[in-house]
Formats: structure tokens, C-alpha cells, sequence
């Protein structure tokens, strides 16, 4: 059974391009249809959303994100396309979406995205919860527990922490994180995945740090012994 993909507002040729190749099927809404997705509708499950803010108004292209993650059954991942300089307005608004390309789009690069978080998406459904010495990860409520006691973590620490647990003992450069991440297109150096470590081990605790390893010239990785 093919993946669901709902489309908003319209399907360009660039974007129809990619859906076809990454072999997903789609329902389109347009820009007249705006208000039926503010109130859940169609109500027809979905497993994934593509946003193109360059064909509506950005802030509307941003509550129709939040509207999506309202909705009783949440739709995700959510694929936000726009233009060069709106990449500032992302600023804070990172947990309203999953990913994101920057138009002209390139149909190879969106499907690949696509691709990569449909894929990821229906494995995380599989289970709900990582597990990791005194660590817990719950993947649907995007809440994480150390030795019981609720991590106070701000969305990217947490997407970090998610991505290198749900791969473990994969070693990832700083550069991978950036993408993995981050984001292609994200403009911050490699001090930020350094910082954000840093952060992390702080708020596992010194019991608990070791969770995440430091491999020397390489980058970092997630489980294994404790390091001495």
C-alpha cells in the first residue's frame, strides 16, 4: 500500500515531479479548501503533508502547519517548501514541521526527503519508546525521562537525543547531525552540534552522560560502555 501525501495548496510541476518519484499518492487542497483543514477536515487518514509556502501567504502556510499538528489525528511528517528569504522566519517555529526545502525545488532532493521521512516516520511507529539505561524516550509525546525525572530539553536537544538514540551505536559526524538534523539548509557551523552535545550531557547528568560518546576526529555516537 503506497504512502498517503496531502498536498498543499497546489501540485506544480516541480512538486508533482517528486511525489511520482518518491512513489508516493497524493490528495491535493486548494487555496479555497484552507479552511476544512482548520476544522480536521477531510477527516481521511494521511500519512504525511507537503506545505508550500511560496503559493500562499507565509503566515497562513505556518498556522496551517499548527492546524495539522492539532488535528486528532496528527498528520506527520509535514514538508515545508519556500522561498530563500523566508528562511529567517523559521526561527521558533521548528516543531511545526519535519523538514524543508528552499524553492526553486529540486524534485531529486524533495523526494529523497520524502522518502527518508515517510520511511522514518512508519518505523517510529513501530514502537514508542526508547529505552537506554536511566533513559526513556517517548517518540509520540516527544517527552524523554532520566532516572524518572521528566528532561527538561528544547525541541532541537530533543531531536538530537531522538535521532542519535533511535540509531544506536552508529558513529554520525558533526557535519551528518547538521543534516540529519538541522537540516540541509541550515547555516550554523559544526560548534552547534557541539554545544547542543555539551547541553545534553549536562542535563543526563554525570551518571548518565557517557550515553552519548565523544569518537575522537570523528564526531559522536549513542550507547556503548561508559568511557573511563
Amino acid at each position: 500500500m503506497k504512502d498517503a501525501l496531502l498536498v498543499i495548496p497546489t501540485l506544480d510541476g516541480p512538486l508533482r515531479k517528486a511525489v511520482e518519484l518518491a512513489g508516493v499518492e497524493v490528495t491535493c487542497v486548494g487555496s479555497t479548501k484552507l479552511n476544512d483543514i482548520a476544522r480536521g477536515e477531510p477527516s481521511t487518514g494521511y500519512d504525511g503533508a507537503i506545505v508550500d509556502a511560496t503559493a500562499v501567504n507565509f503566515t497562513d502556510a505556518m498556522n496551517l502547519c499548527r492546524q495539522l499538528r492539532q488535528r486528532e489525528r496528527t498528520i506527520s511528517p509535514i514538508v515545508l517548501v519556500l522561498d530563500r528569504y523566508q528562511l529567517d522566519e523559521l526561527t521558533f517555529r521548528e516543531d511545526l514541521f519535519d523538514d524543508f526545502v528552499v524553492a526553486p525545488v529540486d524534485p531529486s532532493e524533495l523526494a529523497a526527503r520524502l522518502h527518508h521521512r515517510l520511511r522514518r516516520a512508519g518505523h517510529e511507529g513501530s514502537t514508542s519508546l526508547v529505552e537506554e539505561g536511566g533513559l526513556i524516550l517517548n517518540l509520540e509525546t516527544y517527552q524523554a525521562t532520566i532516572d524518572g525525572r521528566a528532561m527538561d530539553l528544547t525541541y532541537m536537544e530533543y531531536e538530537l537525543l531522538r535521532f542519535l538514540a533511535t540509531n544506536p551505536q552508529r558513529v554520525f559526524t558533526r557535519e551528518t547531525l547538521l543534516n540529519r538534523v538541522w537540516g540541509y539548509e541550515y547555516y550554523g557551523g559544526a560548534r552547534t552540534v557541539d554545544v547542543h552535545i555539551r547541553r545534553l550531557r549536562a542535563k543526563l547528568g554525570e551518571e548518565n552522560a557517557h550515553l552519548i560518546q565523544t569518537v575522537r576526529s570523528v564526531g559522536y555516537k549513542f550507547g556503548g560502555d561508559r568511557e573511563f
